[in-house]
């Protein structure tokens, strides 16, 4: 059972997530927050797997508190949910180390099945967001030592993909995937599936 925690200021949204994803089988809304101060001295006893996280919250911003989620929490996945689509936002939410971004138009079967993603290691995201960070990686100001094959991995981890998915888009095993990433861990001097994606976005890799 995927256990959820919502956090976002409007009582008829977050009302509205927490009914999508108790409709579920596979997941259980644990608990709902109209700010993340208010979700601190509860989250550890929540054990969310996922966090649904918007971004323009009162008091501490969305990004401001993924940092501070990860540091309590240790390893949890975060989707920012919002209506802003501006690179700034994007690109911020995601070097800090959220796991995926979705519009709010997001459509109950969308964001179920983001968080099944995100739950099996996928970065999931809204059409346009990642549009977004395709378009951003395909500037040539960065050169990497990066193989080929290599950055059709990274590309497709910026995508949303899961290990699995990459294996079948590339007909490749998920055993070669994992030593890809790891040999592209090592080359971009990162610990981390969100830190190569934010790198790569920050950097414009092709």
């Amino acid at each position: 059972m995927i256990r959820i925690v919502v956090i976002d200021d409007d009582t008829i949204i977050r009302e509205g997530y927490r009914s999508m994803i108790n409709r579920s089988d596979e997941m259980v809304c644990v608990e709902v927050y109209g700010d993340c101060e208010s979700s601190f001295p509860n989250i550890l006893s929540d054990k969310p797997d996922v966090i649904l996280l918007d971004i323009s919250l009162p008091g501490m911003s969305g990004i401001e508190a993924i940092s501070e989620f990860h540091d309590v929490l240790g390893k949890v996945d975060i989707i920012m949910i919002s209506i802003h689509t501006d690179d700034d936002r994007v690109f911020a939410s995601l070097r800090n180390g959220a796991s995926g971004y979705l519009t709010k138009i997001v459509t109950p079967a969308r964001l179920i099945n983001a968080i099944k993603e995100v739950f099996l290691g996928g970065a999931p995201m809204s059409t346009e967001i990642a549009r977004r960070v395709i378009e951003s990686m395909h500037s040539p100001n960065h050169k990497t030592t990066l193989t080929k094959r290599e950055m059709q991995v990274l590309r497709r981890l910026c995508e949303g993909n899961s290990y699995k998915m990459i294996a079948d888009q590339l007909c490749i095993s998920v055993l070669t995937v994992q030593t890809h990433i790891k040999h592209i861990y090592r080359k971009l001097q990162v610990h981390s599936q969100t830190e190569a994606v934010s790198l790569a976005i920050r950097k414009g890799m092709v």
